[in-house]
């Protein structure tokens, strides 16, 4: 397969042509071959003794590995790629551009770390790109965009339909020149990094007014007193160390007001403007996972050693079927989200909501899918530690909840096409 549809290929310029192969590249000669070796250190992991009580201490080391990579990656200038031209601390992609090499990426577990263009990473350097101020982002753009710390952002809570943002119950209060978080939050992916200096934290800073304005971001370090990582949350029994999705109870915790981003009551602003680039990113490493779990599913089928009932494995009808399935899919899904990306070049995010929410919806699906017959084609050897496709599977599931769930989505994008529609007819009456 190309890197690049033909249906697109006028729409990346040469320079990017280059950085996509290049990405694909480094993928497959520096990140694949080391990630068994990767998987293998974290074993030693001391940080994951304690899974009770509290607090509990934040993953004890990050493996070499990873560094190594990042060496490598920002030697061939592979590095920030994710932010979009309209930034001037971005790399002068498109979206569409942008959103080839992430694809790319989502092909091995460690490739968009290793070229600093990991979540929750990517979106919280868009925050504050977009919406801090010069102190703010002296202080954290310029050591996240070095790759010098982590960060995580802190909005989903426990005991709540997080899916709609105005539930949210951690409370900000003002205190003279401070604020004060109180309240809970979990699945705080890589708030369990021992890098991770920075939480972006959603909370209300009013309970009165447009329910719509009373959220605010705040920016919270992460050793600021009142922080209390209280433990992993596992994903079908991965707790994704180093990285970690952590439930963090803030008691009484201490900011600066000068810490807000923005403005007080422009939190649900910020989120929207935070996800939907986002969205396609996710969408199109979950295909670059689904195409490198069909080349595993691919490679076992051909193998002349895997013959059942007098029959190699990819002489079986079903097993055909399932590779045209596979291939089909990924095809149009890929064309769904570039279309999407296409459109946020074109319009912004808001033009391009209908498209994001379609390829959000039916991308991560895909993926799964296609890797779920990746690991039948396997048999046992799928569903264990032998090969990637149970973490891909694990870490890709994720993505029909993250972001929004699919009948979020599903529920918005019905909506906005009976409002074409309805509006349509009126117009001819």
């Amino acid at each position: 397969m190309s890197d690049i549809p033909e249906l697109v290929i006028d729409k990346v310029s040469p320079r990017a042509r280059e950085v996509i192969a290049k990405v694909r590249r480094f993928v497959e000669e520096e990140v694949l071959p080391v990630e068994e070796q990767y998987e293998t250190a974290l074993d030693g992991f001391t940080g994951r003794a304690n899974t009770t009580g509290g607090p509990y201490p934040r993953f004890s080391a990050v493996p070499s590995t990873i560094e190594t990579l990042k060496q490598k990656a920002r030697a061939q200038g592979l590095w920030n790629l994710f932010l979009p031209k309209n930034y001037n601390e971005g790399a002068g992609f498109t979206n569409l551009e942008y959103a080839l090499m992430a694809e790319q990426t989502g092909r091995a577990h460690l490739a968009a770390e290793a070229l600093n263009c990991a979540a929750p990473d990517t979106g919280n350097m868009e925050v504050f790109a977009r919406y801090a101020n010069e102190q703010q982002k002296k202080q954290w753009l310029e050591p996240l965009l070095d790759g010098k710390i982590r960060s995580a952002f802190c909005m989903t809570e426990k005991g709540v339909a997080s899916s709609d943002a105005k539930n949210i119950r951690l409370q900000i209060t003002k205190d003279g020149s401070d604020y004060i978080l109180n309240g809970t939050k979990w699945w705080a992916s890589g708030a369990g990094d021992p890098r991770c200096k920075v939480l972006l934290v959603m909370g209300k800073t009013s309970n009165t007014g447009s329910e719509y304005r009373q959220q605010s971001v705040i920016i919270v370090p992460v050793d600021t007193p009142g922080v209390n990582i209280i433990r992993p949350m596992k994903v079908f029994g991965y707790d994704d160390a180093p990285h970690g999705h952590m439930e963090i109870k803030f008691d009484n915790c201490r900011v600066p007001q000068a810490n807000v981003v923005w403005e007080e009551g422009r939190g649900f602003e910020i989120i929207q403007g935070r996800l939907g680039p986002g969205r396609i990113h996710h969408c199109m490493r979950t295909l670059g996972a689904a195409e490198q779990a069909l080349q595993w599913m691919l490679k076992r089928i051909t193998d002349p050693n895997r013959v059942t009932f007098g029959r190699q494995l990819k002489e079986h009808g079903t097993i055909m079927d399932w590779v045209a399935k596979s291939r089909i899919e990924i095809d149009y899904g890929r064309l769904l989200v570039l279309s999407a990306a296409n459109k946020i070049d074109v319009g912004g995010p808001k033009a391009a909501l209908l498209d994001i929410s379609k390829a959000k919806i039916e991308c991560p699906n895909i993926s799964l899918r296609v890797i779920d017959r990746a690991i039948q084609v396997h048999g046992a050897e799928g569903v264990s530690q032998d090969t990637p496709l149970a973490r891909m599977y694990a870490g890709n599931r994720t993505l029909r909840i993250a972001d929004g769930p699919d009948e979020v989505h599903l529920d918005q994008l019905a909506r906005r096409v009976i409002h074409a529609y309805e509006k349509s007819r009126q117009s001819k009456l």
